[in-house]
């Protein structure tokens, strides 16, 4: 079993920044993938970022590109997501995720693929 803790959220005015933090105990955190997803107000979860067990590689949704990076601590088991140029789309509920990282494949931005999940952590960008 995987725990995992985000905390970082808060209010920040539009063209700020905020750096979330993901902290993982239980098994080792540097076998599993990591990702962040987010949730607003009446919608779906959707796809922010992910990067590999090793860091090597990390992917991003269109609409965070530029702005947002994953990066990750194995020796601290923490991902974090730095979150720039922040805009009222950006307010939701961000979660942090895991993904059994030892297998052949590295399904990124399937929610379904990740088996461990965080609480959240609310992100509200005021304009």
């Amino acid at each position: 079993q995987v725990q995992l803790v985000e905390s970082g959220g808060g209010l920040v005015q539009a063209g700020g920044s905020l750096r979330l933090s993901c902290a993982a105990s239980g098994r080792a955190f540097n076998d599993y993938h990591a990702g962040w997803f987010r949730q607003a107000p009446g919608k779906g979860r959707e796809f922010v970022a992910a990067i590999t067990r090793t860091g090597s590689w990390t992917n991003y949704a269109d609409a965070v590109k530029g702005r947002f990076t994953i990066s990750l601590n194995n020796s601290k088991d923490t991902v974090y997501l730095q979150m720039n140029m922040l805009k009222p789309s950006d307010t939701a509920l961000y979660f942090c995720a895991g993904q059994w990282g030892r297998g052949s494949h590295w399904f990124s931005d399937e929610e379904t693929r990740y088996a461990y999940w965080g609480q959240g952590t609310q992100v509200t960008v005021s304009s």
